[in-house]
């Protein structure tokens, strides 16, 4: 998880990743986060990240988007 932050906050060094649970609710990340961090995903995880999977809930906080990369590691 301390990794999945440390990328995140290469994304975003402005955000709380730890604490905060509505980063795409609360508009915290723009569209163009969401792109760039589903990039680093998939190349730092070795993951694809299929369109059905890129919907809010998977990347509300680091928790779900951990969540998301454990399911597609799987």
């Amino acid at each position: 998880m301390e990794e999945l932050i440390k990328l995140l906050e290469d994304v975003r060094d402005d955000v709380d990743f730890e604490n905060t649970k509505d980063l795409i609710d609360g508009k915290i990340l723009t569209s163009f986060d969401i792109i760039q961090l589903i990039s680093t995903l998939d190349d730092e995880y070795d993951i694809s990240i299929p369109a059905a999977e890129i919907v809010p809930a998977n990347f509300n906080s680091a928790e779900a988007i951990y969540a998301l990369i454990q399911r597609l590691q799987g």
